[in-house]
C-alpha cells in the first residue's frame, strides 16, 4: 500500500497527465488525478494571466480535495499576434473547437508573414497549493517558430506546427523523451519537482 502522501494533478488533459507523471518522478508524492479521486473539478479559467489562471485551479483543487494539489496553465505567445493567442490558447478558436481546429486558425491569421519571422514561445506556468491556501509559482518557456504546415503525430494542442529550429522538428515530431527534455512544461517542472523533494 502507497503510504506516500498524494499530490492532485488538477487537470482532465489526459496528454497533461501522462507528460507530468514522466516529469515528477522521483517527487516524494503518490500522484494521482481527479478520476482517481472520482471528483469533478470545476475551476474555470477566467483570469488574464497564466499566473492567475494556475492559481485559481490548484486552490479550488487543494480546497475542494484537501490535497497538496498541482495545476498548470500554458500556451502560445505568438510576436506576430502580440502575444496571442496567450492564456486564451485553448479557447482561441471557439470554445468547442478541436486541436485541428485551432492550428487552422492560427495559420489562418499568419498566412501573410513569411515563415522564418513566425517567433513564437510556449509558456507554462504552474502553480502548487496547499489546502491551507500556500502557493508557490514555476515557469518555463521554450522558443520556435510556427511552421506554416502541421508536422509529427505526438504532443496535443499546437505541438504540430510549433517550430524548433536547434532539432530541426516541430514539438509534435519529438518522442515525449525528447519533448521532456525541452518543452516549456518540462522546465517549469524541473523547477516544481525540486520544491516537492524539499517538502
Amino acid at each position: 500500500m502507497d503510504t506516500k502522501p498524494k499530490l492532485l494533478l488538477a487537470t482532465n488533459n489526459l496528454g497533461k497527465v501522462r507528460e507530468y507523471r514522466e516529469l515528477l518522478r522521483g517527487v516524494p508524492f503518490g500522484i494521482v488525478t481527479p478520476a482517481d479521486l472520482g471528483v469533478s473539478l470545476g475551476a474555470e479559467e477566467t483570469a488574464a494571466t497564466f499566473e492567475e489562471n494556475a492559481t485559481l485551479k490548484a486552490v479550488a483543487a487543494a480546497r475542494q480535495t484537501g490535497l497538496l494539489s498541482l495545476a498548470d496553465d500554458s500556451g502560445l505567445e505568438v510576436d506576430d499576434l502580440g502575444g496571442a493567442p496567450g492564456p486564451l490558447s485553448a479557447r482561441y478558436a471557439g470554445a468547442d473547437a478541436s486541436d485541428k481546429d485551432r492550428i487552422a486558425f492560427l495559420l489562418s491569421r499568419l498566412k501573410d508573414i513569411p515563415a522564418r519571422e513566425r517567433s513564437a514561445r510556449f509558456r507554462c506556468v504552474i502553480a502548487i497549493a496547499s489546502p491551507e491556501g500556500k502557493v508557490e509559482l514555476f515557469s518555463g518557456v521554450c522558443s520556435g517558430l510556427i511552421s506554416d504546415t502541421p508536422r509529427g503525430a505526438h504532443g496535443f494542442g499546437y505541438d504540430p506546427i510549433f517550430f524548433i529550429p536547434e532539432l530541426g522538428k516541430t514539438m509534435a515530431e519529438l518522442t515525449l523523451e525528447e519533448k521532456n527534455k525541452v518543452s516549456h512544461r518540462a522546465r517549469a517542472a524541473g523547477k516544481a519537482r525540486d520544491y516537492l523533494k524539499k517538502l
